[in-house]
């Protein structure tokens, strides 16, 4: 029986992967065709001769460079397209399907049967060969097992009844396994996925995807989903998928460029940016939330992953970050924006030749000279019209300064030339023409000014920030935070110091860029439909609050999971609470995915424990090898340890990633590891590639990626010392899917005590 079915699948697989290299066939004509004529109207181009004799001529011309223009972009849309498709059938030749499912439809007399696939596949109009993953009939697929079963389709809900539930494992067109089964997604296929080696890049996870999941990646009803998951538990992966999913979905209403993601770092970017071209989609727009922050502030040098990592902070300082990253304050910065309305705008100076062109006072006076129905991007505005204005009176009364006689007196013929473009050069009286050129050179000269009024140089954003910080008092209670006044004022004080270096702290950035886009009447970027944030515990709620601000049309996906919080640590346990603020809670939904698949079970038991509160994560029954923990007396004996067991991982495994603490620890074992001969490959910042074999990299860039095996470095009691670095080294020892080797020098970390003995092995 088994064979008879096997032999079914592989005669209808083949015949499928018969109509797919047709169809490629077919495409690869289309594309030949489609780039010949594009090149062939290109070079036409070259031969369109320029009739100037007459208006007529020039109109027949302009038409005729139209009219080929229009060609040219119906045939490269035309390549573009028939590229994308032998592309998709490239894909489709190698692997056509994953899953068949067998079902009744109410209503219909026979059953139907689906392959489902990475895309869709049609011999002709309407006759489904592969059903793409993201049609709503696949849905039935990842959302049950056997029986009655409903999905969601544009119409409203339908109502099938499963009979077949089969997944495939296929190579290069041959049918290696069959599973049929009652479950959404089989253990035995989950495990054969899970059971392969890491890589440089993340793999999508549509064969796989569990119910939960699928309930992530098809959700259309909530403004806010979030998505609480335990360290492996396929979120980020989910997440990619939702992505394609809603490109799908909306197409035709939605393209990749309407899509944001917000990563940790931009190696995690690096490593996630496979995805979606895997799938056949354009990738979204993709940064860390600092980078986004940066683009807008060019000038201005901001803390970096590094440096936010290693501060040090003492009790006050926790309590002012606690203080400058509530809703509270964002709310208080509004506040104090509505009562720049009405007075303490700051303003500068514009200058002119080392001399005061537009006094701040007067600008100032123009600013508050509207009436109060202007609000504070009305009266930008206003200002900017009425500054204009003044600037074109100016130049007429500057026409006749000294500077602008010797400048007109000392213009070479280039400069003439320059200065005449296409005017005619014939004028009534020598005057005539001075003057002329005379009021080129000034608007000219005055080209400064007007950019420094249109780029709104005249509002001092550095003094308002200031001026903001030092209201703060007046605006929220400091002693609610445990705050006086003076530990305020000194806050203030050194945040001036560092802005008069160009500096400023990554708590202060949202605050600046925030108080900015309210007092110019900013917006948001209107247009961007889907916002995801991962790591979103990282997050603190001005944040959040302020991307809101930033994409008030945009549906929000948050992920995370707040055992993972290496930035704002216990804070990101009010996450959660504060959020409920923000968004409606009727068109918020929050999922919880606690089951962990990266890891072994083994590996998995052993991080849970780590957790003060971790015994809902639960570990998928793969096995393997249990943790290993290892004390070496001093530095030499940790390094020897190290090398035994990089020895034995990559024997066995594709990707190894030793994981230091710092980048000071990473770059002191890379030196030791060089003078034993080791290869490996340091990871010093975010803007690295990962590359296969051995890697170091500092906790902090650890986030989100997963590899064969990990190596925690120098896990010690004075490394690893206090409760609020429990979550990061739950975080670095959950990276390991296969292997995990924790090493201490001198002694090991006491937040290993909790960890029941039997967990690990104890070297």
């Amino acid at each position: 029986m088994a064979d008879s079915i096997r032999a079914f699948e592989q005669q209808h697989l083949d015949e499928v992967i018969g109509k797919v290299r047709a169809a490629e066939k077919k495409a690869q004509g289309n594309a030949s065709t489609a780039q010949k004529e594009v090149k062939n109207i290109n070079e036409q181009f070259a031969d369109i001769h320029v009739n100037s004799d007459s208006y007529s001529g020039m109109m027949d011309t302009a038409m005729s460079v139209r009219q080929q223009q229009q060609m040219l972009s119906e045939r490269e849309n035309s390549w573009q397209h028939a590229n994308r498709q032998l592309q998709t059938l490239q894909r489709l030749e190698k692997t056509p399907y994953f899953a068949r499912i067998d079902f009744h439809e109410e209503g219909e007399k026979a059953d139907e049967t689906i392959y489902i696939g990475l895309a869709s596949f049609t011999d002709r109009p309407d006759h489904f060969l592969v059903y793409d993953w993201r049609a709503p009939i696949s849905s039935v697929y990842y959302d049950g097992g056997l029986g009655d079963i409903s999905y969601q389709t544009p119409d409203g809900m339908q109502q099938v009844n499963v009979k077949l539930k089969r997944q495939f494992q296929i190579k290069d067109g041959v049918i290696v396994t069959i599973f049929d089964t009652d479950e959404t997604v089989g253990d035995q296929m989950l495990l054969e996925a899970l059971g392969t080696h890491s890589d440089t890049k993340m793999k999508s996870i549509v064969t796989t995807i569990q119910q939960s999941q699928n309930k992530i990646i098809r959700n259309t009803s909530a403004d806010l989903l979030f998505v609480q998951g335990a360290a492996g538990s396929g979120k980020t992966a989910a997440v990619l998928q939702r992505v394609a999913w809603l490109l799908y979905r909306y197409r035709g209403n939605l393209n990749a460029g309407q899509v944001i993601l917000f990563s940790p770092n931009q190696l995690f970017n690096d490593y996630i940016n496979q995805v979606l071209p895997e799938l056949g989609e354009q990738n979204m727009v993709q940064m860390t939330y600092f980078q986004y922050a940066k683009r807008r502030l060019p000038s201005i040098t901001v803390q970096t992953l590094q440096e936010r990592f290693e501060a040090q902070q003492d009790a006050t300082t926790k309590k002012i970050d606690k203080l400058k990253t509530g809703l509270e304050f964002f709310e208080a910065t509004k506040r104090y924006s509505r009562h720049l309305e009405k007075a303490d705008m700051r303003f500068r100076n514009l200058m002119f030749n080392g001399e005061v062109f537009f006094d701040r006072t007067k600008i100032e006076e123009i600013y508050y000279s509207f009436n109060l129905n202007y609000h504070l991007g009305n009266r930008l505005d206003a200002t900017k019209q009425e500054l204009v204005k003044m600037l074109n009176r100016r130049v007429s009364s500057e026409m006749r300064a000294k500077w602008v006689e010797e400048r007109v007196q000392s213009l070479s013929k280039q400069e003439l030339d320059d200065l005449f473009g296409d005017q005619p050069r014939e004028f009534d009286s020598a005057d005539k023409e001075f003057k002329f050129l005379a009021r080129q050179i000034v608007i000219q000269a005055f080209r400064p000014i007007k950019k420094a009024i249109d780029h709104n140089r005249w509002l001092n954003i550095n003094a308002q920030f200031i001026n903001f910080m030092k209201a703060a008092p007046h605006l929220v209670k400091l002693a609610e935070y445990g705050l006086t006044t003076q530990q305020w004022e000194q806050q203030v004080e050194t945040t001036y110091q560092q802005l008069k270096d160009r500096r400023l702290d990554a708590d202060d950035v949202t605050v600046y860029l925030y108080l900015y886009d309210l007092i110019t009447g900013k917006k948001g970027e209107r247009d961007m439909r889907f916002v995801f944030v991962d790591e979103v515990q990282d997050y603190d709620a001005y944040q959040l609050a302020y991307l809101q601000f930033c994409f008030p049309k945009a549906r929000f996906t948050l992920l995370g999971d707040l055992n993972q919080a290496i930035f704002t640590k216990e804070n990101s346990k009010q996450l959660l609470n504060q959020l409920g603020n923000m968004f409606e809670p009727d068109k918020t939904e929050v999922v919880q995915l606690t089951k962990s698949y990266r890891s072994t079970k083994q590996i998995t038991d052993f991080t849970k424990h780590l957790l003060k509160n971790g015994e809902a994560i639960e570990a998928f029954e793969r096995v393997g090898d249990l943790p290993s923990v290892t004390v070496s007396n001093n530095m030499d004996a940790a390094v020897t340890t190290l090398t035994t067991t990089l020895k034995k991982y990559q024997s066995e495994h594709d990707t190894t990633a030793i994981i230091g603490k710092t980048l000071a620890d990473s770059e002191q074992l890379y030196q030791l590891l060089q003078k034993q001969g080791v290869k490996t490959t340091l990871i010093r910042t975010e803007n690295q590639r990962l590359v296969p074999g051995t890697i170091i990299v500092p906790s902090f860039l650890a986030k989100g990626l997963e590899f064969d095996a990990v190596v925690v470095w120098d896990a010690n009691r004075e490394k690893y010392a206090h409760e609020d670095e429990r979550q990061l080294l739950y975080t670095v020892c959950s990276r390991a899917m296969h292997a995990l080797t924790i090493i201490g020098v001198g002694s090991m970390t006491p937040l290993l005590e909790q960890v029941p003995k039997d967990e690990y092995e104890l070297v």
